[in-house]
């Protein structure tokens, strides 16, 4: 059961990982339009779209992929929780 969760706490970070790199690419627009842009986008935009709907930005900020990675860290937390109890 460790192996499990331990698998899937990695992929998380992982992720978070992809996601800090897709928003720094949303600084250089041009990024967005090669293949590894479009690539992160179509595994990303899913995952953040929902708290895009729930969060506005704050002017020109879009805090919402903050909130969408606190929560993939809470998720990881709470696996490690889960580990404990195994």
């Amino acid at each position: 059961m460790d192996l499990v969760i331990d698998i899937l706490q990695q992929v998380l970070g992982f992720y978070s990982i992809l996601l800090i790199v897709y928003i720094f690419m949303s600084w250089v627009p041009s990024t967005r339009e090669t293949t590894i842009g479009r690539f992160l986008e179509k595994i990303c935009e899913p995952y953040l779209e929902p708290f895009r709907k729930f969060i506005p930005p704050f002017g020109m900020i879009d805090v919402s992929p903050i909130v969408a990675i606190l929560v993939l860290r809470l998720a990881g937390s709470g696996l490690e929780s889960l580990a404990s109890y195994f």
